[in-house]
């Protein structure tokens, strides 16, 4: 689904990232650890051109989105992100957050489709709220974003990105932010997600996460992909020392 070549992302004279290669299969969950700095978010934020790459190529479904001349926005729709700080709009209900995309993306798809604002915006309702009621949240739906929980915020960031019906969901340290005790709700979303068959890239920090309910592990330092493997040998039989010891401090 998507394919990286020698992708390489310097911010001035600070070299981020350095010749990634790596495809991702459909179906796949790969879970991408590493320290602070080693390049993890910004390889995420490269993979739907929030950050223009330096150099490379990132082919999804056999259209390279690097490239300069493509419509990116058509392509994003089918890529759903998930940030650390959830990034919802607080002067907009929850209801209004989920609808928001897709009622943009509809009326801009008017002439192609045939339907009416009344109609789209219907659909978009219907499906927001379906969404909710999947993770108990449809008592939500007319209330700000600061009267939920940190939590309630990340699932229902999660499910906006599910709004557009993605072929992947790239999620930024989604726990991250969070209070200890919010973080399962928001892990076992995420696990759901994945029992549908998914396609996610997950930067975390959640090692039980990565060896649980990844098909891959990556591990990332200094802006290179150091090692990769299914979860059981990636923690039990690590080869790179620097990964070894990446994991003695954080196991």
């Amino acid at each position: 689904m998507i394919e990286v070549v020698n992708l390489n992302k310097s911010f001035g004279k600070l070299h981020v990232l350095k010749d990634i290669n790596i495809n991702i299969e459909k179906g796949e969950k790969v879970v991408v650890i590493g320290p602070s700095g080693s390049g993890k978010s910004t390889f995420l934020r490269c993979l739907n051109c929030m950050e223009d790459p330096t150099s490379g190529q990132i082919i999804f479904k056999g259209v390279d989105i690097a490239d300069m001349k493509v419509d990116i926005n058509v392509h994003r729709q089918k890529m759903g992100m998930v940030f650390q700080h959830f990034n919802l709009f607080n002067n907009k209900t929850v209801l209004e957050n989920i609808m928001l995309a897709p009622v943009y993306v509809g009326n801009k798809n008017r002439k192609k489709t045939g339907k009416s604002k009344a109609q789209i915006k219907e659909e978009a309702k219907k499906t927001a709220m379906d969404l909710l009621k999947r993770i108990g949240l449809e008592d939500k739906a007319n209330v700000y974003p600061s009267q939920l929980s940190g939590g309630q915020k990340q699932r229902v960031a999660i499910i906006r990105s599910m709004a557009m019906n993605p072929d992947v969901i790239l999620f930024d340290e989604p726990t991250s932010a969070l209070d200890p005790e919010m973080v399962g709700e928001v892990l076992a979303l995420m696990k759901d997600l994945a029992d549908s068959g998914m396609t996610m890239v997950v930067v975390t920090h959640e090692m039980g996460f990565a060896r649980e309910v990844g098909t891959r592990v990556i591990f990332m330092d200094d802006g290179r992909i150091i090692e990769e493997n299914n979860p059981k040998d990636f923690f039990e039989n690590p080869q790179n020392p620097r990964l070894k010891e990446f994991l003695s401090k954080v196991l």
